[in-house]
């Protein structure tokens, strides 16, 4: 069976090399090389992790707003009924979904990022 990486597969080989060849650069296109290999990394967990993270959000918006839809619907209508002051913080349940909804989306943007109070683990 002929076989072929994975896009997640490519975007991390790409990000390595990259690394690599980092320390041979002069200082502005090193930093431009980071910025790509850390835009790479992301692509890869995008890949690899956003399915979840969004199949989560669904689950979680779909429970504070009572009906089904896609993630672009849902989302539009919680910010709308957030801004419109018909949901806030004393809506039951809606600061837990924000919380795992953020910290989702933080590990595939910044994992290394760890909040104050925060144990590093």
């Amino acid at each position: 069976m002929i076989t072929h990486p994975r896009t997640e597969e490519l975007a991390q080989a790409v990000a390595l090399w990259i690394d690599q060849i980092r320390p041979s650069l002069d200082p502005r296109n090193a930093f431009l090389a980071r910025v790509a290999a850390n835009a790479m990394a992301t692509i890869g967990r995008e890949i690899t992790q956003g399915p979840a993270a969004e199949a989560e959000a669904v689950r979680l918006m779909a429970g504070l707003l009572s009906h089904e839809g896609d993630f672009a619907e849902l989302n539009t209508e919680l910010c709308e009924r957030i801004r419109a002051g018909e949901m806030t913080v004393e809506t039951p349940g809606l600061l837990a979904a924000l919380t795992v909804m953020a910290k989702n989306q933080i590990a595939i943007d910044q994992p290394n990022y760890k909040p104050e109070g925060t144990a590093i683990a």
